[in-house]
């Protein structure tokens, strides 16, 4: 029997606070391990590998793309306008302020975030956690923990590598390509971006997206059916989640604080 409209808003309200409980108690106990002795500083090494370095082709990569998009981009509009002198400015804050942070924290998403989901949702369903808790073995202590804090610590050095190489693309595109003074870009890019207004917040930025990716996707493969579709369904829903949770805090955080 199909319930009315007013008890499908109150069910489906209920069940986003319900989650939303969850993921604070998970987020407490992943939290717990960091700093609560067995430390698994194995198991967070190997994580870092697998987010982080993994990861480096993307995101560099992407980064150069971005980069020259951008350089080619700013050039053909500032020199309307006989400003393209600050096109290494353009590059600079619209990368460090505003896309790198958020591009990184997408594009681990879909890389590392819906890999951790997925490789968590798949030892419920094949009772490997059942089978670390019958072995006195906290899954989350375990598992869990040196993921989400892998994913937390990796977020802001990639985002340092994307800025980096997308520094670099739109060097290219501008000095090389279209002609503009190499001295003319780095001088416009050193005189708009300082490290306390724009380093700083980030980074902070980066550091905030990656606590996000790393409990959502841990939380998502932990609390997932022990089913092939569970699995898939974790890990849709970690893509999906994360990447509209990044977007949102990116308005929130820009609105309040400015960075």
């Amino acid at each position: 029997m199909r319930l009315p409209a007013v008890e499908r808003i109150g069910f489906k309200s209920q069940l986003f606070v319900d989650h939303l409980g969850g993921l604070a108690v998970f987020t407490l106990s992943v939290l717990r391990c960091a700093f609560v002795p067995p430390f698994r500083f194995r198991r967070f090494v190997d994580e870092v590998f697998d987010a982080g370095v993994l990861s480096l082709s993307i995101v560099c990569l992407s980064g150069f793309a971005v980069g020259a998009v951008l350089g080619l981009q700013g050039y053909d509009t500032l020199v309307r306008f006989g400003a393209e002198a600050n096109v290494g400015a353009m590059v600079g804050l619209s990368l460090v302020r505003e896309l790198g942070p958020v591009l990184t924290a997408l594009l681990v998403i879909g890389r590392a975030g819906s890999a951790a989901a997925a490789q968590i949702a798949t030892m419920v369903t094949t009772e490997q956690l059942d089978g670390l808790r019958m072995m006195s073995i906290d899954p989350i202590d375990f598992v869990v923990g040196p993921k989400a804090l892998a994913l937390l610590v990796v977020m802001p050095l990639l985002a340092a590598l994307f800025i980096l190489f997308a520094l670099f693309g739109g060097y290219l595109v501008s000095v090389m390509l279209l002609g503009l003074h190499g001295g003319t870009y780095f001088a416009s890019l050193e005189s708009a971006i300082t490290f306390a207004d724009d380093i700083v917040p980030s980074f902070s930025k980066a550091l905030v997206f990656g606590a996000l990716v790393g409990f959502i996707a841990t939380y998502r493969g932990y609390t997932s059916e022990p089913t092939s579709t569970g699995v898939s369904a974790a890990t849709t829903g970690t893509v999906v989640t994360a990447s509209v949770c990044v977007l949102l805090f990116d308005y929130v955080i820009t609105a309040l604080w400015g960075i």
